[in-house]
Parts: structure tokens; C-alpha cells; sequence
């Protein structure tokens, strides 16, 4: 069925790749034109190659090549006072409404508790948590003016549900994502505005990439050191998915057809989460 969110704005934060790019080019798919941002910096204490302008302009290449509108910035979402001008302007450009937000933005950096340092812990719940939030607050202030209710889609993890070993920066990140899901689902259901999050597992990205693929990862060490804590990381269904996975769910939640589903922490990770 396609048209699922015609004539409909998105507001999408990392999206210069993976799960940002997927998500603005499926949410494009059925009709919806996009406001996208992502960082062009290489994040501190990030062991891998994180997303660029170049990465940023490929979305757009590929957006407007499904005859659809975007407007890109390169922003960083610790930045709210940036955040909020992107925001403000994109929707002026795109014709004064805005409908979706997609909260996808985030860092892993994994390691055993003793290798997690101040900093380590600071850079990932600046990104994953307060810039989830950031990105809500920036995003708000066009959706309640333009009075047509929305849909806010977060990017928790199988981690913000199930604890992840070698992970605890990230865990802590991820639960909170968790509950700001649902603390704004509570506020602002009388604005016709649902809020829910989403739980991917193991997705074929290049953070997943860049996390396995840096030498003596994290997860390694972590395993070297504890292997007992190895079965945690099974699912049921084998094998990495494709971020259109991830993708199709934003759909969902954002489409008329989740018009009864807020406050709800969807999990898509081949039984990740299943204890």
C-alpha cells in the first residue's frame, strides 16, 4: 500500500547512513518529504569512522531521486540551539508543517566495565539519551503549531530492554530512551501526539561494522575476560537484518495505521530480547 505518509514531513536525525538513511529513504518510499541531519565530525572516543557531509549528501542524492524533498544540515545533536534553527528552517522550507520525527542518532562504544572511562560514559549519553531528547525538544515547538497531531518514533535498542554485556554506557543510554518514550507518550497524548520507540537488534550498519571490526574490539576483550556472559548475545533468528527492517517499523508507528499505538516499545531483533 503505498502512500502510507503522503504529504507528510519527517524529521530525521543520523541520517547521513545505515538506519537514518533507511529510514528516510522508506518513509520518502510512501510519500513523505524529510528534513535530515547528522554530524560531519569525527565523534570522540568513537573506536570507528563515524558520518560525514559526503554520507549526508548521498541521502539527499538518493531521496530526491525518489522524487521527494529534503533538506539536509550537518548538525550535531548535543547542539539544541543548532537543532532547533535546522528544524525551524526545514519546516518554513517544506511547507509549515511537521508530522514525523525518527530519534535515530546514536554512538556505541563497548568494552569491559573497568575500560569504560568519565568520558566514554559522557559522549554516549550525550548523543543516545540527552540528544534524543534535544531532538524531541527541538521538533515540538513545529508540530503543536501546525495542530495536526504527529508521530515521534525513538531508536532505543534490544539493549534499552535486555542489558548487553561489555555495553554498559550504551545500556544506561538506551533505557533512558526507554523511558523518555513513554514519559512523553503520557505529556503529550492530548496533543494527538503518540510517541513510541523502537528496539532493533543486530543490524547490518557501519557502526555494527565498525564496532566488530576494529582489532581487540570491545566485545573481544569482554569475552576473553567473561566468557560466561557469551549466550547473551543469541536470538532466535540468524544472521545480521538489513536496517529496511528497522525501516518498516518507523513506517508503521508513523503511519495512521499506529493512530491507537503511543507509549509502546516495539522490539525487532530476531528474538533478541526474549529471555
Amino acid at each position: 500500500m503505498a502512500g502510507r505518509v503522503e504529504g507528510k514531513v519527517a524529521f530525521i536525525t543520523g541520517a547521513a547512513r545505515g538506519q537514518g538513511r533507511a529510514h528516510a529513504l522508506r518513509l520518502a518510499e510512501e510519500g513523505a518529504d524529510i528534513i535530515a541531519i547528522d554530524i560531519d565530525t569525527q565523534v570522540e572516543n568513537v573506536p570507528y569512522a563515524t558520518a560525514t557531509a559526503e554520507d549526508l549528501q548521498e541521502t539527499v542524492r538518493q531521496v530526491e531521486a525518489l522524487d521527494r524533498r529534503i533538506v539536509a544540515q550537518t548538525c550535531d545533536v548535543r547542539d539544541l540551539e543548532k537543532l532547533k534553527s535546522v528544524v525551524a528552517s526545514g519546516v518554513a522550507e517544506l511547507g509549515g508543517r511537521l508530522d514525523i520525527v525518527a530519534g535515530n542518532a546514536g554512538v556505541d562504544i563497548v568494552g569491559p566495565w573497568h575500560s569504560m572511562t568519565p568520558e566514554i560514559v559522557r559522549t554516549t549519553l550525550d548523543i543516545n539519551l540527552i540528544g534524543v531528547w534535544n531532538t524531541v525538544m527541538a521538533a515540538l515547538p513545529s508540530i503543536l503549531e501546525a495542530g495536526n497531531g504527529g508521530s515521534i518514533v525513538l531508536t532505543s535498542s534490544a539493549n534499552g530492554l535486555k542489558a548487553g554485556p561489555w555495553n554498559i554506557a550504551y545500556n544506561m543510554s538506551k533505557y533512558g530512551v526507554t523511558g523518555l518514550t513513554k514519559s512523553f507518550a503520557q505529556e503529550l497524548a492530548k496533543d494527538g501526539i503518540r510517541v513510541n520507540s523502537v528496539h532493533p537488534g543486530g543490524v547490518d550498519t557501519p557502526m555494527a561494522q565498525g564496532i566488530m571490526g576494529v582489532e581487540k574490539s570491545g566485545f573481544t576483550v569482554g569475552m576473553e575476560e567473561n566468557p560466561l556472559l557469551t549466550g547473551m548475545l543469541t536470538q532466535w533468528l540468524p544472521g545480521m537484518m538489513d536496517p529496511r527492517e528497522i525501516s518498516n517499523a518507523v513506517l508503521y508507528l508513523a503511519s495512521d495505521e499506529a493512530k491507537w499505538v503511543t507509549g509502546h516499545a516495539l522490539a525487532v531483533d530476531g528474538g533478541m530480547t526474549q529471555y
